[in-house]
């Protein structure tokens, strides 16, 4: 492809012909080595969960003296706490460890923390969430995922149809798994943020794909085209017809997401990296995942519609004849038609054909009135 054409292609002034759906196999394959891989992550290295999943304090306080993290874990386990220190930057201190809400000692571990770090008390600042709370914050937001997919699921199968929701429900699936497998991997901090980005990203994602699977629809509308070109590539020629702008919407998202994660807080940058991971993975799978599993389970769909063949029809078997159940010392007789049709014509005798040397009858004169 030149220069000149790639352009024209990019800002929508021609349609491509990527062969997307032919080599369907080649994105299952990358996919598939994308889920075990955050499979492993998940199940090895688990989640870094942040207090507000799991409980405990946060404390967090400026430091003006030299102490050392090993000087700090000493000052906790004075008290018998453990937990994670940073310094960050040399001058703040972050420490995350056991709820300190009914500890009898929670004053004097705060006043010595303040001495070691050249502050007063009251710089220290104490974020304290019990367990009960963590497991709750958890029920809801799992609870909340699974409400937004049935939720998508039987809206999509209502504006289109089965085949497309569950098209939709595999590319969603692939994105969650993904980008959870992604912040087990890099060890990310799961906080509620991470939770409101990754149910943005299931919106996203799914607004991808509605785009594609109309296109689809209006050209299978067509029993024209449906007639000359087939189910398979009607969909490809569809994704050529929306595959740009998929992808200038995805970078269009893109670059601000890219500078929160670049110059946000960390906060922000938590959120921005979910959303940058989600919207990646989620404009590929819309392309890539979502309308190549929607050719498979359609052309499954319609093998199943294929008529049977009619005894009778060419090409069809003739049925076997049905054994007659025959009595104790008498050979097996066999049922067919013509026998049937040779059993009338003995006992009707004017129906079959006559024997040999057997005259047959001249038909009965009507008698005139």
């Amino acid at each position: 492809m030149r220069v000149r054409e790639f352009f024209d292609v990019y800002r929508g002034y021609r349609i491509p012909r990527f062969k997307l759906i032919e080599h369907r196999n080649w994105w299952f394959t990358f996919s598939g080595i994308l889920i075990v891989l955050s499979l492993v992550g998940i199940t090895v290295r688990g989640f870094n969960y942040s207090i507000d999943f799991e409980g405990g304090a946060q404390i967090s306080y400026p430091l003006h003296t030299g102490a050392t993290v090993q000087d700090i874990e000493a000052t906790l386990a004075k008290y018998g706490l453990t937990g994670s220190v940073q310094v960050v930057s040399g001058d703040s201190v972050a420490i995350r460890t056991q709820s300190l809400t009914g500890l009898p000692d929670s004053t004097k571990i705060l006043n010595d923390l303040a001495s070691q770090a050249g502050i007063s008390s009251q710089d220290i600042n104490v974020e304290d969430i019990g367990p009960t709370w963590g497991s709750e914050i958890s029920k809801k937001a799992v609870r909340g995922l699974i409400l937004v997919l049935i939720a998508i699921t039987l809206y999509i199968a209502f504006r289109f149809e089965w085949t497309m929701a569950a098209g939709a429900m595999i590319a969603l699936v692939h994105d969650v798994t993904i980008t959870a497998g992604v912040y087990a991997l890099t060890g990310r901090v799961v906080t509620p943020e991470t939770v409101i980005a990754i149910l943005t990203i299931l919106g996203f994602s799914l607004y991808d794909t509605v785009v594609i699977y109309d296109k689809v629809k209006e050209n299978t509308e067509s029993a024209a085209l449906l007639a000359r070109m087939g189910y398979t590539k009607v969909v490809d020629l569809s994704l050529n017809q929306t595959v740009m702008r998929s992808v200038n919407t995805s970078l269009v998202v893109l670059l601000p997401i890219l500078s929160l994660l670049l110059f946000g807080g960390e906060t922000l940058k938590n959120f921005a990296f979910a959303m940058f991971v989600g919207v990646a993975i989620g404009a590929y799978s819309s392309i890539f995942i979502a309308a190549p599993a929607l050719v498979i389970l359609k052309s499954r769909q319609m093998a199943k519609r294929v008529p049977q063949r009619v005894p009778g029809r060419p090409g069809a078997q003739r049925p076997r004849p049905a054994r007659v159940p025959a009595t104790e010392g008498a050979p097996v007789a066999v049922a067919s038609d013509a026998a049937a049709r040779g059993a009338t014509a003995k006992q009707g005798g004017g129906g079959g054909r006559p024997r040999a040397g057997q005259k047959r009858r001249p038909p009965a004169k009507r008698k005139r009135r």
